[in-house]
């Protein structure tokens, strides 16, 4: 295994201990599983297959991985560098949340560790086996390895490699693989804390690359994309390739935000190659020829490792409000589903307690119900057909109103109408329309049939009650058809209540084991209800001391002799208007009555009949209203209505046996698997808040040490500001620096210091310049 040894003090520069130790336990949340619920900062090395990316992991870490060019990366691989004294690596395994629950167990478990660098191979194919890629022939996993790499010579920095993006199906690589490649690619492309470090290899036309159509999909603005280009050697030189490669390192035409880098690869086919000799091979090449135009800060593997390690420091620190905002929200989500569960309960206390507090809060929104009063928040404001039920005391009462409206209007079976014209008046698919005078000949036939001891001219007291048992005979169905409605309605305000004061488990069970048959008994006892209350208008005869219904009779007949007296009186004025001009007086009267008795002269028969319709029509009227009020009162309000608090009360639940309290109350094992889930999450979110919170007020880290000003020109220099300065010429910045650039800018100085520019990364933490026959420690 091949080391290699690196300054990190430019790294150093830029983070102070507080940003070191924000790294550290970021990275912990990311070991911990908290990206399976939110998305942290990362940087994601994406590429095509056989781009580099590998290898430019290589050279970032310092480490060679046990990869070789014909072969690519098989699963995401996290690598965790960490500068710490002593040398040593880590592989566990994250498994993916498609894994079951005891894969994750297993697969969590793996965590090795190694004191150097030389069984990494060895033990990167440990986990291979672990995840299963040789038993189970798989190509590819969505399981993450996670190797840490510390060491006194190690950068802070995270980065994931991701599986090379595939253009085909081959023999060893499947339509499959080329899909679930890309699904796992565009999955951490789209987390939108996701640093993207786009990987070109210059073998290729970079239009023809996936994964530079992908990062444009995922970060459109080019925002959060680094561009990498690998393999320059590969280009010809001066060929038309080289250019346009060329203008795409100078971000002219691909653009991203964060620009490009350019590297050039180890050759993984020498045996003998190092890292070591990786990197000065690097530098003579990007030092020459058309790449040595191209700002230092943009191009070998030490800037780019400094550029990341500060792009995602950065990131880190910017999303840190919105990450404290996210977790809580994830925190609040969690308590909710919690509360939704409700407390656990394994001992029969518990889950009689958790009944007995259930039945608690079910007395009191199903009385705040009965009683319309609609204070709890489970009545909510009627904005929609769904919750209209839930005001339970309306929906009866308007039940009640349309019952009464119903019976009133097709509750008897004879209809009468005002003349033969109006016989076809719409009516109830069970009534008969007659005019009066059809009405009166059935009354007729009937007091013929039921003929006693009555005198003539008189009728027998029992044809008012079989007119009236004729008359109400619609009524049974009516009111039947309303209480069905009713228990339908109250059947699913008490549904929702239980839903609403328990969790889906108990609710079904409750339902099952008692508020059905509490409902069937119910149903049945109204039914009984109604049969007794409809008993008292079947048997015996016609009872009432209603006045209603002698004013209702004298109504009748006054309204039948005001028309007789009208027709007669009509019929003499026009005769004698056609003999006369004279008004009438008093020798005129006796003439009118006779005209009228003679204009109403009726069969005596007829006349009996009609008082017995009359009266018993009154009475119909009068009995109607009793019903209509006993069906309400008697059947819905005391039967149903005034039971409903009591179908699951405290008494209920006290009575049960411990079986069927166990029976209802226990918590089924997808709960309790559930609880533990979610527990785990909350846990998890509840240490990554406490640890944002903790660095919320870290500077950025631009900001973060005066030591290290943010003033760089486009080739990576930084300068030390410093007061009093002078401006020096691009000439004079180029002797200081003795690396033979050519700068374009102008930069600040300290006019006494004649070699304050140092180049990027390579000066120490502890520096000094003179300031007249002072000396001062940096």
């Amino acid at each position: 295994m091949v080391r290699r040894h690196f300054s990190t003090t430019a790294l150093e520069a830029l983070c102070t201990q507080e940003h070191l130790e924000l790294i550290d336990h970021i990275d912990t949340l990311r070991l911990q599983g908290i990206s399976h619920y939110i998305s942290l900062p990362q940087i994601i090395v994406c590429g095509d297959q056989s781009s580099g990316k590998s290898s430019v992991l290589d050279a970032i870490s310092g480490v060679s991985f046990p990869v070789r060019s014909n072969l690519c990366t098989r699963f995401p691989t996290e690598v965790v560098l960490r500068k710490a004294a002593q040398t040593g690596v880590t592989v566990s395994i994250v498994p993916h949340r498609s894994r079951s629950n005891a894969e994750q167990v297993k697969l969590s478990g793996f965590h090795e560790e190694l004191d150097s660098f030389e069984g990494l191979h060895h033990l990167i194919e440990k986990a291979k086996a672990a995840m299963g890629m040789h038993a189970q022939g798989k190509a590819f996993f969505n399981d993450l390895l996670r190797v840490e790499i510390s060491g006194p010579d190690r950068p802070h920095l995270t980065i994931v490699d991701l599986p090379g993006l595939i253009h085909s199906e081959t023999q060893q690589q499947s339509a499959n693989d080329v899909s679930l490649v890309q699904d796992v690619v565009k999955s951490y492309m789209r987390e939108p804390r996701s640093i993207i470090l786009a990987v070109v290899s210059a073998k290729n036309d970079f239009a023809n690359q996936i994964v530079l159509r992908l990062a444009r999909e995922a970060d459109p603005s080019g925002t959060r994309t680094v561009g990498v280009i690998t393999k320059p050697d590969t280009l010809v030189q001066g060929s038309e390739s080289e250019s346009q490669f060329l203008l795409l390192a100078k971000n002219q035409e691909v653009k991203f935000t964060l620009g490009w880098h350019v590297l050039k690869n180890m050759d993984t086919e020498r045996e003998s190659s190092s890292l070591s000799t990786r990197n000065r091979e690097e530098s003579e090449f990007l030092s020459k020829g058309a790449w040595a135009d191209l700002p230092r800060s943009h191009v070998g593997i030490d800037t780019l490792r400094t550029r990341l390690s500060k792009l995602l420091l950065e990131q880190i620190v910017a999303e840190l409000p919105g990450l404290i905002k996210e977790v809580k929200t994830k925190m609040d989500d969690c308590q909710q589903q919690l509360d939704g569960l409700g407390q656990p309960r394994t001992t029969i206390n518990e889950q009689r307690s958790y009944l007995l507090h259930i039945s608690q809060s079910f007395q009191n929104i199903v009385r705040a119900g009965v009683d319309g009063a609609y204070n709890d928040p489970f009545f909510e404001r009627v904005d929609s057909v769904d919750q209209y039920p839930k005001r339970i005391r309306g929906v009866v009462q308007n039940m009640n109103e349309k019952f009464a409206r119903d019976i009133s209007e097709y509750g008897h079976y004879r209809h009468t109408s005002d003349s033969p014209n109006n016989k076809e008046d719409s009516t109830g698919e069970a009534q008969t329309v007659v005019t009066r005078q059809e009405y009166i000949q059935h009354v007729e036939l009937l007091l013929r049939e039921s003929r006693g001891r009555e005198l003539p001219g008189t009728f027998n007291p029992i044809v008012v009650n079989d007119l009236f048992q004729e008359q109400s005979q619609l009524w049974q169905n009516i009111a039947e058809s309303h209480l069905h409605n009713v228990w339908a309605a109250t059947n699913a305000f008490i549904i929702a209540v239980i839903r609403a004061v328990s969790d889906a488990a108990t609710t079904v069970s409750l339902l099952q084991e008692v508020t059905v048959p509490a409902f069937d008994d119910r149903f049945q006892a109204m039914k009984q209800k109604l049969t007794e209350v409809l008993e008292r208008y079947r048997s015996g005869h016609p009872i009432t001391y209603s006045r209603e219904f002698t004013e209702t009779l004298l109504k009748d007949r006054r309204e039948r002799l005001k028309a007789v007296f009208s027709d007669g009186l009509e019929d003499f004025i026009e005769q004698q208007h056609r003999y006369s001009s004279s008004y009438l007086d008093s020798e005129d009267v006796g003439p009118i009555l006779n005209k009228i008795f003679e204009f109403n002269e009726v069969d005596p028969a007829r006349f009996v009949a009609a008082e017995a319709l009359d009266s018993s029509l009154a009475y119909y009227k009068v009995a109607l209203q009793r019903f209509i009020d006993c069906v309400a009162i008697d059947v819905v309000e005391t039967t149903l209505m005034q039971h409903l608090s009591n179908i699951l009360s405290p008494v209920v639940i006290d009575n049960m046996s411990d079986t069927q309290v166990s029976r209802i109350a226990e918590e089924m094992a997808g709960n309790r698997y559930l609880r533990n889930q979610i527990l785990t999450k909350l846990e998890v979110l509840r240490k990554g808040s406490d640890i944002c919170r903790k660095f919320i007020n870290v500077p950025k880290p631009a900001e973060a040490s005066r030591d290290v000003q943010d003033a760089k020109d486009v080739h990576g220099v930084l300068l030390r500001s410093r007061p009093p300065t002078k401006q020096l010429t691009s000439q004079e910045v180029g002797q200081d620096l003795r690396s033979g650039i050519p700068f374009q800018n102008t930069l600040d100085r300290p006019s006494e210091s004649p070699t304050h520019v140092a180049p990027l990364f390579n000066f120490s933490r502890r520096e000094v310049y003179s300031k007249g026959n002072q000396t001062k420690n940096l």
